[in-house]
């Protein structure tokens, strides 16, 4: 398999026509991207929202995906991808997407770390005038390595809580140089996509590489952000019993309210059958809980990067590994215990399944292609260095169109009510 530097490889494999194939199932689902794309293929060049621009995007090379890069075209942009993880490229949708869709692609599934940093800055040769990220990774890569490409830049969007958790931290450090607008942040995205579709797609990933009965089992979610609670939902949903650990008081309290048991992770180490870290931050599931693991224990990281579970701590105490399914690597320690860590501790939703489904990434990425739109109608110099909110009216626009796609429909606020809540002169 080869990068869009090698297409030949992607020809000989013969993945394009499956790729175009799941792409189309994939766009089936996804009825506001598809509306976005439809209704901008149909406008005149001069009326493309994007016409002219160039958008290096760093975003999961899936289905989903594919059907964003294709509305952005149809706006008019011209478009390079890269992977924002190494294991969650689907290569026939690299290989569709090259061949097929006009997006040159700079991913391949299980690319090196240097073969990962390498295509993004072949992304970055593109010279663009819009970035899309998911993760930060190529936002974090343009400041450091290729600064001279800033002043072209109208601004960004970034799709993650992790991405836009080191976007504000570049901006507290006085270093972000130039706008980015937190899509993760948008209710059409955080509510959904981080609910339902981390819940979702997690236990999927856990389900493909195990096939491990969650019925009666001790599921140990930790973090109970939007992911979290929608990855403890359909784990309790399939009948396991969810302990919650977490570091924020007030998310603590709304998961005992919401029937968890909740406690510290060194307590629940010893009890736990199967652990998810959902935090974004660094080696969450660390030593001194690896030595408390009982025999079996299964570990999955949904969060973003493979640093949440310390691997390095992991394989210390290890006195041997062994592949013992796909995506699922089982370490045995000097004592006789094995545990068994799934898809690398990367992403076990994109690497050991599919990702989200395209039904739930539909609203996140209909807010991708509008924020794109938004930017290029901005002047440059506009918009200060900073990250911004996505514009309520691109929030509630994807909404509407998504109720109306799904055939729902809601009421409005008559003239008396609209005035009623802009006065203050009424009282009891």
């Amino acid at each position: 398999m080869g990068s869009i530097g090698d297409q030949g490889a992607y020809r000989q494999a013969g993945l394009t026509p499956r790729g175009v194939q799941r792409i189309e199932w994939a766009a089936e689902q996804m009825p506001v991207v598809t509306g976005i794309r439809r209704e901008w293929e149909k406008a005149e060049a001069s009326a493309k929202p994007l016409q002219g621009m160039r958008i290096a995007a760093c975003l999961h090379v899936t289905t989903e995906t594919a059907n964003l890069m294709r509305a952005l075209v149809a706006g008019g942009a011209q478009v390079r991808l890269a992977a924002s993880n190494p294991l969650s490229t689907q290569d026939d949708v690299a290989a569709a997407l090259s061949e097929i869709y006009g997006v040159p692609t700079y991913a391949m599934r299980g690319e090196s770390s240097e073969e990962y940093y390498e295509h993004i800055q072949q992304v970055l040769d593109l010279e663009p005038h819009i970035t899309l990220d998911d993760g930060a990774d190529l936002v974090t890569t343009l400041h450091e390595k290729r600064p001279t490409l800033i002043e072209r830049i109208r601004g960004g969007a970034e799709e993650t809580t992790t991405g836009v958790v080191r976007l504000r931290a570049l901006a507290a450090a006085g270093r972000l140089r130039y706008p980015m607008i937190a899509v993760n942040d948008a209710d059409t995205k955080h509510l959904f996509d981080n609910r339902y579709g981390t819940g979702q797609s997690t236990i999927d990933g856990i389900l493909r590489a195990t096939n491990y009965l969650l019925a009666g089992s001790t599921f140990v979610v930790i973090g109970y952000g939007w992911c979290g609670r929608g990855v403890a939902s359909r784990a309790r949903g399939m009948g396991a019993n969810v302990v919650v650990c977490e570091v924020n008081p007030v998310r603590a309290l709304e998961a005992v309210m919401d029937g968890y048991r909740v406690m510290p992770l060194r307590e629940a180490a010893s009890i736990g059958d199967l652990f998810v870290t959902v935090t974004g931050d660094l080696h969450v599931l660390d030593a001194e809980h690896i030595a408390q693991l009982k025999d079996g224990a299964i570990l999955a990281n949904a969060g973003h990067f493979n640093v949440e579970i310390n691997l390095e701590a992991l394989a210390a105490q290890a006195v041997s590994q062994r592949e013992v399914r796909e995506n699922v690597r089982e370490y045995r320690l000097a004592d006789g215990r094995r545990i068994r860590v799934l898809a690398e501790g990367r992403l076990v939703n994109l690497a050991a399944a599919e990702g989200h489904p395209a039904a739930v990434m539909d609203m996140s990425f209909a807010n991708q292609a509008l924020v794109c739109a938004w930017l290029a109608r901005t002047t440059p110099g506009q918009l200060q260095p900073g990250v911004y909110p996505v514009p309520e009216e691109i929030d509630h626009e994807v909404a509407r169109r998504k109720l109306a796609a799904m055939g729902v429909h809601i009421d409005e606020l008559r003239p008396e009510q609209v005035q009623y809540l802009r006065s203050f002169a009424q009282g009891t």
